[in-house]
């Protein structure tokens, strides 16, 4: 009897307890005409079940009480919705919610097309993404860099598996894109080129590429721009960019019209920078692309695009720091310099295009386009900095902390540039495709005038302790000196053929082979490139993809390449050749939760023959002007997909790489005394009696980079998915620089390896636009969202090059440019 009666009371408490610490919420569902919805799913927040509404769409939930909690309600075809509540003790709350129909703003990873698992080095990109991530310069380039690394957060120019920037094609609207040629450091950047609000199709492929696409050797950025079916847009303004964004449709749908502007400014980031002074950077760009459907059969297109970026610097002074240390000492060199002068520099770009898109029956498709591209650059500068060189002071004790107390060197040089580029690429091509049973034959041909001026003018004034360099008593030299004018017209001739095939008893063979040619009237040389991508999807339990590619990806030149170091030009520069294998595995699985996620791996190699090696200094690329080495890069990547947190997207990719070059004859002597000791060949107290020739080989090329790794990550708090938290995690092992004018030690110096680690926090101010009064100002608004931004969370300052300075006695010191400090960031970003 007593032992009923304790279990009757603990019964009752239990009872008890469980009725105080709880509450209901009730309601019904709604579509945007207030009609029921029925099967609707309703979780709470961090949960992994819930109800379902009935057939009058109806439910009533038990929920806890006294704490905060959020109602997730989602159904195919609508938006995800979130309600946040805060019930007491027994209360129930009746609520009425409506849903919207679209799609959710996160791209869902547990769906992943045939086409990215099948076509070699194919990533699709959420252009989304581009808006929510932490990064200094935004655009989808910066989603890009997560994937084949970075070294450099002030650009939006990137490396793909041993390639340089120039190697890179990019695309909006099949119209082809190109990058400003006379910037030297990520500073004088503007705007990413591409507008991310107004994307709606992102492909980014990393190596093996169809021959559908253009003539370089890295990689080919695909972008399509939205075909809006309602009106629509987006706002945004934050310390460095603000945009605005309007999409729509008229004509019962016959027209489409996209409409973007933006405006950004550097200042906020360059005011940290290691060079003291007064950075009047500026960048503003207007996009716009509308269609027209005339019938069923004929559609018309018009892209255009127009940006100005404009930089101005009036630099003071500098304080560069570099540590030494060795088995026998260790030393704390610094540069100090004062400056005089200043620079101005502009760059202008514009983008005409126009398509008709003739789909005369069910089985062929026409695009037929035309185009104008413009270039207009011009940099001018007049800097002077006066340098004392020597043993920095880090005694904070030290009335003369912080100050070059051993001086080991001083100078004085001036910089002088007046450089105007103008290109103009006129363009008219066609393309089209042809279904016929298991084949899809794609085709296309171009036929392109560019035309170059380039004005170039720079030269150098060295004096060190005293004495011009190079040093001659008779006269006056410049340390170096360009002078040079170019005018060129160059025709281009281009096309392809591809057959897209399915094979296999269930289509699970996918093959591509195509060839492409090329011919110019620069160099008369005449290209043809095979390329050839193949997919199994074997009949396995495990969900696999086996991919293989191969084909010739041969790179004539354009402008830059052309251009030797003293500024001569060489037209008779023929292509660089490209013969590249790639394998690869895609791999589908179900991971924590029973979450999908996709790993997908590649290895490969490139054999480059007829190779324009080249110099990086900051994203200043300068070519040799012939084709005298060869090179090879050959690595493996992988890439992890999935959710590591439910509704989160998050992605991990690491990649192992090694790229060397070869240059013909290059060697350098080693001279012997008379008892065989190697000596230096300037020494004035020695005598050479033999000298032994050094074959250099094979080097480290300017992108070569062991380990590069990174993280995209997205969280947000278990009980309420209005605040959100962005991680971008960048890391790169170190890079090899080049001492100019050196056989011996070509690529010889080490740029420290890159770690960036930036943060975003992110809060929904604004949400469930059905609920706001009429008479709300915001009440157009779908969503309104606020960031915090921290950029550079580890305060890293990374090393982007060197700058070289001599002492008294004329030994070379490397000192290092470093990139940005750690710095904040605000971002308002509306919807509508």
């Amino acid at each position: 009897m007593r032992s009923a009666l304790t279990i009757l009371f603990l019964l009752i408490t239990v009872t008890a307890f469980s009725q105080t610490n709880s509450a209901f919420i009730s309601g019904r569902v709604v579509d945007e005409n207030d009609k029921p919805i029925s099967r609707v799913s309703i979780v709470i927040l961090g949960k992994q079940s819930g109800i379902t509404t009935d057939d009058s769409g109806h439910f009533r939930i038990k929920v806890p009480a006294s704490k905060s909690l959020g109602l997730v309600f989602s159904y195919t075809g609508y938006n995800e919705l979130q309600k946040n509540f805060y019930l007491s003790i027994d209360e129930e709350e009746k609520v009425t919610i409506q849903m919207e129909r679209g799609s959710q703003t996160l791209k869902n990873v547990e769906v992943s097309t045939e086409k990215e698992r099948t076509e070699t080095g194919l990533v699709k990109i959420n252009p989304k993404n581009a808006i929510t991530l932490p990064s200094t310069t935004g655009g989808v380039e910066s989603l890009i860099k997560i994937l084949v690394g970075s070294n450099n957060e002030l650009t939006s120019q990137y490396s793909v598996r041993g390639g340089n920037y120039d190697e890179n094609l990019m695309y909006i609207n099949d119209f082809e894109i190109f990058r400003p040629y006379l910037v030297r450091s990520g500073q004088q950047e503007g705007l990413s080129f591409i507008n991310p609000e107004l994307a709606r199709n992102v492909n980014f492929y990393t190596g093996g590429f169809q021959a559908k696409y253009g003539d370089k050797m890295s990689s080919v950025l695909d972008i399509q721009y939205k075909n809006p079916s309602g009106f629509g847009g987006s706002a945004y303004i934050s310390l460095l960019e603000q945009g605005l964004h309007l999409e729509g449709a008229a004509k019962k749908g016959k027209m489409s019209y996209l409409f973007g502007v933006r405006n950004r400014s550097n200042k906020n980031l360059l005011k940290s920078q290691e060079t003291v002074g007064s950075y009047i950077p500026s960048s503003s760009d207007v996009q716009a692309f509308i269609t027209y459907k005339l019938n069923n059969k004929i559609q018309f297109e018009l892209l255009g695009i127009y940006s100005v970026s404009k930089f101005t610097l009036f630099p003071e002074s500098v304080q560069k720091t570099t540590s030494v240390f060795s088995p026998f000492f260790t030393a704390n060199l610094g540069l100090d310099v004062a400056f005089e002068g200043q620079e101005r520099d502009g760059y202008k770009t514009n983008l005409i295009g126009l398509s008709l898109v003739h789909t005369p029956n069910k089985k062929l498709r026409l695009k037929w386009m035309v185009s104008r591209f413009q270039n207009k650059e011009n940099e001018n500068f007049d800097i002077a900095g006066q340098y004392l060189f020597g043993d920095r002071d880090f005694d904070q004790t030290s009335s003369t902390y912080g100050q070059i107390v051993n001086p080991l060197g001083a100078g004085y040089y001036q910089n002088y540039g007046r450089n105007e580029l103008d290109i103009n690429v006129y363009n008219a091509n066609v393309k089209g495709s042809y279904a016929a049973g298991k084949h899809v034959i794609q085709f296309g041909n171009s036929i392109e005038q560019t035309n170059i001026t380039d004005r170039l003018k720079e030269w150098e004034y060295q004096d060190s302790a005293g004495y011009s360099l190079p040093y001659n008593p008779a006269q006056l030299n410049l340390y170096k000196s360009i002078n040079s004018t170019a005018d060129l017209s160059i025709q281009k001739y281009s096309g392809y053929v591809q057959d897209n095939i399915r094979l296999g008893k269930n289509n699970n063979i996918t093959l591509q082979a195509g060839v492409r040619y090329n011919y110019n009237s620069l160099n008369k040389e005449f290209l043809v490139s095979p390329r050839m991508q193949v997919s199994l999807k074997p009949n396995w339990k495990k969900d696999v993809v086996v991919k293989l590619a191969a084909g010739a990806y041969h790179q004539p030149p354009f402008y830059r390449e052309l251009r030797s170091y003293n500024g001569t030009l060489n037209t008779n520069l023929l292509a660089q050749k490209s013969y590249q294998v790639v394998a690869g595995v895609d791999y589908n699985f179900k991971g924590l939760g029973g979450r999908p996620f996709r790993i997908s791996t590649e290895a490969y190699y490139k054999s480059l023959s007829r190779v324009d090696v080249y110099d990086i200094d900051n994203v200043k690329i300068r070519y040799a002007g012939n084709n005298n080495a060869k090179a090879y890069a050959a690595g493996f990547e992988a890439r992890l997909f999935g959710e590591l947190v439910k509704d989160a997207e998050s992605w991990l990719s690491i990649g192992i790489m090694q790229t060397k070059e070869d240059l013909d004859n290059d060697f350098y002597y080693q001279y012997k005394n008379a008892a065989g000791e190697i000596i230096n060949a300037q020494s004035t107290d020695q005598v050479a009696v033999d000298s032994i020739k050094n074959d250099v080989g094979f080097v480290r090329r300017p992108t070569d980079r062991l380990i590069t790794a990174g993280l995209f990550l997205e969280d947000y708090l278990t009980t309420n998915k209005n605040f959100k938290f962005h991680l971008n995690l960048l890391y790169g092992s170190n890079m090899s620089f080049n001492i100019p004018n050196s056989t011996k030690y070509r690529n010889g110096l080490i740029i420290e390896p890159y770690i960036r680690v930036d943060a975003g926090f992110s809060a929904q101010l604004l949400s469930e636009k059905s609920k706001r009064r009429s008479h709300s100002p915001f009440r157009s608004f779908q969503n309104i969202w606020a960031s915090f931004e921290v950029f550079n969370l580890i305060d890293r300052r990374n090393t982007i090059s060197f700058q070289l300075i001599k002492d008294f006695a004329n030994n070379v010191y490397a000192m290092p440019n470093r990139l940005t400090p750690r710095l904040v960031n605000l971002k308002i970003v509306g919807r509508f």
